[in-house]
């Protein structure tokens, strides 16, 4: 299986995924640590998928993406973007909106503690 199947077969078989250096329980940079944390807190069962275990898929989730930066984050097959963008989102309330409209079930009271915390 090639990089693009594998990355292809990932997003088609889980609601959320992230790509990210380390894992969810252990992120090895601090973007990717951020989205995930986001994500957590907000309640989200989300895939993680280390890109710093195989180069292949390290350089084919860029390539898949055209998306140049590690995290990126999936959601309903859906390439949303990556910690700038999440944290926009996230702090706008669109991130919320997003999940709504595509049924992924999230903690709605956390996602408001995080806008107010950063207001």
């Amino acid at each position: 299986m090639t990089a693009q199947d594998q990355i292809q077969t990932t997003v088609t078989d889980n609601d959320v995924v992230l790509f990210m250096k380390g894992t969810k329980s252990m992120p090895q940079c601090g973007f990717s640590s951020r989205v995930a944390g986001v994500l957590d807190f907000m309640g989200v069962d989300f895939a993680d998928v280390n890109v710093l275990a195989d180069d292949a898929l390290r350089q084919g989730i860029k390539d898949y993406s055209d998306w140049p930066t590690i995290p990126q984050l999936y959601v309903k097959g859906e390439f949303v973007g990556g910690c700038d963008i999440i944290t926009e989102m996230t702090l706008s309330g669109e991130l919320d909106q997003l999940f709504d409209n595509k049924g992924v079930t999230y903690d709605k009271d956390a996602a408001d503690k995080i806008r107010e915390h950063n207001t």
